[in-house]
């Protein structure tokens, strides 16, 4: 039961719960799984799993170029599931949807192609130090091979980005500032529309790391003003191996493919080609077809929920887990206060490493990330190894909150601390 004060969400989490076939296993006799590392990758409700399989049982073919009966079908899904894409996000048209296999591709489909056509040395690039590695490697190697320079907007304390610190970095003019919408460390969501107006101001294109935050809240490319987006379908309740990259029509024009063979090109001779349109042009090869056929399924099962009810529940949720964990002694969290932050918690506790955390609570069915999520330089921030990492989704309970921190106060006693 609920030791806390008594929440209330809008969701119909009995329904919802019983969408997601893994939400019943048991992960061993006795022991029911409360599933709290959705950051990382979201369960699959029926109807996404049910979406694919029906591909393949009915319609599995490869599409674009076949005039048979499922090539037709397969490219109708395929396609489908883009529009359903360009909508979710508010998109002007499905031709600025680019299929890609996750958010890690997409943004270095912008590195590679946008960056080497667009970039030129001593240019500068704009990042911040709460970046996933996958919104900085790819810069630092562009970096590496044509001489760009690179800066970072500072984190405080709380986990926010320092706003003062980000408007003296724009006066150094980059062309481009990268940053996340939402932290999958500490779950801060920042500002980004403003960030990007300011940003636009200063002369830059702006791309926002969309991965943990198109799963959990309402995103308008239009209304952001945004020139890249980029996320992944695993996240939000799709399956694995897709991802979506979103561009302003004008800058998409202008890049040239970043993969060359089937499907980019348009006509081929021997010694030339001529690339295809967009969003063609940037989709080499067959694609994850059932992929994009599961992930426009998952749009479907989320917008039918309501994506301002899912964030909802989840603010709830995690003001609810901030205050039961604020109860338990020797027990810092790291990040902004529940009204800045998405459903991510990030902990440590004094005298355990937090990968001993998570194996425990392991024990009795809870399923945490531990260790740098993906986010060395924050960590390093913070003067810490590793965090351990609760985080939350449409199908969470509170009672499952309490099953946390019930496992938490088991961590104690085994360790004494």
């Amino acid at each position: 039961m609920m030791t806390g004060q008594v929440q209330s969400t809008p969701l119909n989490l009995e329904k919802i719960r019983d969408d997601f076939p893994v939400l019943r296993r048991q992960v061993r006799p006795g022991v029911s799984l409360v599933y709290l590392d959705s950051t990382a990758t979201s369960q699959k409700p029926t109807m996404v799993i049910e979406a694919m399989d029906r591909y393949y049982r009915q319609s599995n073919a490869n599409i674009h170029r076949g005039i048979h009966v499922l090539a037709e079908e397969a490219t109708a899904a395929y396609e489908e599931a883009r529009e359903k894409v360009q909508k979710f996000i508010h998109a002007p048209s499905s031709r600025q949807v680019i299929f890609t296999r996750n958010t890690t591709e997409a943004i270095n489909l912008v590195a590679y192609s946008w960056g080497f056509s667009q970039l030129k040395s001593g240019d500068l690039i704009l990042l911040t130090e709460m970046e996933h590695h996958s919104n900085l490697v790819p810069w630092y190697l562009l970096a590496e091979r044509i001489g760009l320079r690179l800066e970072f907007v500072s984190v405080t304390e709380d986990g926010l980005l320092d706003q003062s610190d980000f408007e003296r970095k724009l006066e150094l003019k980059p062309k481009l500032f990268a940053f996340t919408h939402m932290s999958n460390v500490v779950g801060t969501i920042n500002p980004a529309k403003d960030m990007i107006a300011k940003a636009h101001q200063a002369g830059a294109v702006a791309l926002l790391d969309g991965a943990q935050s198109v799963p959990h809240f309402c995103v308008n490319v239009q209304e952001l003003d945004v020139d890249f987006l980029a996320f992944s379908g695993h996240k939000m309740c799709g399956p694995t191996g897709i991802g979506v990259l979103y561009g302003k029509k004008e800058l998409l024009e202008k890049m040239p493919p970043f993969l060359g063979g089937g499907d980019m090109i348009k006509r081929v001779t021997l010694g030339s080609f001529k690339p295809n349109e967009l969003p063609y042009k940037f989709e080499a090869g067959t694609p994850a077809i059932a992929e994009a056929i599961g992930l426009g399924a998952a749009v479907d099962y989320l917008s039918g929920i309501g994506m301002d009810a899912i964030a909802q529940h989840e603010h709830v949720l995690v003001r609810y887990a901030l205050e039961r964990l604020a109860e338990i002694p020797n027990l810092r969290v790291f990040g902004p206060s529940a009204d800045k932050k998405g459903g991510v918690i990030s902990f440590v506790m004094s005298g355990v490493h937090a990968h001993d955390v998570s194996q425990i609570l392991d024990q009795y069915g809870v399923a945490i990330r531990a260790g740098h999520h993906c986010a060395m330089p924050l960590h390093e921030k913070f003067q810490i190894p590793a965090t351990a990492r609760a985080s939350f989704y449409l199908y969470n309970t509170f009672e499952e909150i309490d099953r946390l921190v019930e496992a938490i106060y088991r961590v104690k006693d085994i360790f004494g601390v």
